[in-house]
């Protein structure tokens, strides 16, 4: 046997971020953008993850609960006015709801981002494992259509969903007893006549679909046509090569299914032009970081000193049999859906006894991105340290937009002043995002 291994030399960088989502990206152009030197890894043919291949096509408001004062800005501001002013976006409910866009579009304004940034782009590109000495990371190795490579950094920021960095520097993980399902997404042209929970209830099972709690929205450019999100893939563990095999074809024949009962009893003029080139992973692994959000204190707009992160997204909890999901909001309104029955409605914050007038947005502070393990590895994204309900809140896109940025920031100040990363300031990092506009306003 001739067994061929060779592996080259790919550069020396200030920065590596391993992940291409708009989390990884944001990390990536906050750091080139303040002079370090940065190459990206992302394993598909774009960047923006969940945006973009999972074809998730909304960001939240920008503006606190009232739509009275914008709270968030950065590079999410930035990419929202780059969709807009190229008429790839809906900004019509940009202050109440937030923004729909055209994800195909926004694959080609993140590009824009990057190469403006002057960053080193690796797409098609798998991280392998990485190479560590002591505490402290010194490259890590990749592979792509050249072959096997090494990328040498002074420091690393693990934006890669499951947090593979993490798991190979040997970071704590831990895992829910409950972990959020997935979702597979499609576009799907044509108007539905009926109502598409009355339809599935009623000829599901001919099809080998049952009830599950469903979304759409609009797509802006596309007459007819809308996202779907219909279905939950419940019980798949999708930081395994296996799990997230299988869940691919679930999630695909299930949204074929929902297009042949579709055409045979709403109208068979409907058709899936595009299916999602990656499933909607909601949640997989956590590791432990010096920070773990609580959802009491989120809902209850706890206010930090290192705060880093603004939001009002409710939390959104996803239910692990994958038949509902449950919502709480700032305001204490709460709903639980099963299914695509009538929520049952309540109010959380009278449920609790609190009287105080609701937050208007709620904060994060640095230290949820600070492992004390690692002198120069930052660990960003939904591998996030926090309980079912601050998690249901911060997974989604705008939130970990911001922790991208706050990651990118942290890692130029630790290489400026040659320290670890946990023994930076989280008042210099909120310093940084405050002058770039990432958070408009800071309680404290």
């Amino acid at each position: 046997m001739n067994v061929s291994l060779s592996c080259k030399d790919l550069g020396k960088y200030d920065l590596v971020v391993a992940g291409g989502g708009c989390t990884g990206l944001f990390a990536a152009v906050r750091a080139a953008r303040s002079g370090l030197k940065v190459a990206i890894v992302e394993k598909s043919n774009c960047f923006g993850g969940v945006a973009t291949n999972g074809l998730v096509n909304v960001w939240h408001t920008l503006y606190d609960i009232y739509g009275r004062e914008q709270i968030i800005g950065g590079l999410t501001e930035e990419a929202e006015n780059m969709l807009i002013r190229g008429g790839y976006a809906d900004d019509s409910e940009l202050v109440k709801v937030g923004l729909f866009f055209d994800p195909n579009a926004l694959k080609a304004v993140l590009d824009d981002l990057a190469v403006q940034s002057g960053i080193r782009i690796f797409f098609h590109t798998f991280y392998q494992g990485l190479i560590r000495e002591n505490d402290k990371i010194t490259s890590v190795l990749v592979a792509n259509k050249d072959g096997a490579g090494v990328l040498s950094a002074d420091f690393f920021i693990d934006a890669t969903g499951d947090g593979d960095l993490c798991r190979d520097a040997g970071l704590t993980a831990y895992t829910p007893e409950t972990v959020q399902p997935a979702s597979p997404c499609c576009f799907l042209t044509g108007n539905i006549r009926g109502d598409v929970g009355t339809l599935i209830r009623e000829h599901g099972g001919e099809f080998g679909i049952g009830d599950d709690w469903g979304w759409s929205s609009p797509i802006p450019g596309l007459r007819d046509t809308k996202l779907r999100a219909d279905f939950h893939l419940a019980g798949k563990k999708l930081n395994t090569a296996d799990d997230l095999s299988n869940a691919e074809i679930e999630g695909r024949k299930k949204m074929y299914a929902l297009l042949r009962l579709l055409r045979k009893y709403d109208d068979p003029a409907h058709s899936v032009p595009t299916v999602c080139a990656a499933l909607g992973v909601r949640e997989t692994v956590h590791f432990q970081t010096l920070f773990r959000a609580t959802e009491r204190d989120l809902l209850c707009g706890k206010e930090y000193e290192d705060t880093v992160m603004n939001g009002t997204y409710r939390v959104d909890i996803h239910h692990a049999d994958g038949k509902g999901i449950t919502f709480r909001s700032l305001d204490g309104r709460q709903d639980v859906f099963y299914g695509r029955q009538k929520p049952i409605r309540s109010d959380w914050r009278k449920e609790a006894g609190i009287t105080a007038p609701p937050a208007p947005y709620y904060q994060i502070p640095f230290r949820i991105l600070v492992q004390d393990r690692i002198r120069n590895l930052i660990p960003v994204g939904r591998m996030l340290n926090a309980d079912e309900g601050a998690f249901g809140a911060l997974r989604v896109m705008v939130n970990l937009n911001q922790l991208g940025e706050a990651a990118g920031a942290a890692a130029e100040i630790a290489l400026r002043e040659n320290k670890a990363v946990f023994d930076i300031s989280g008042k210099a990092v909120q310093k940084e995002l405050i002058k770039a506009g990432v958070i408009r306003h800071v309680k404290l």
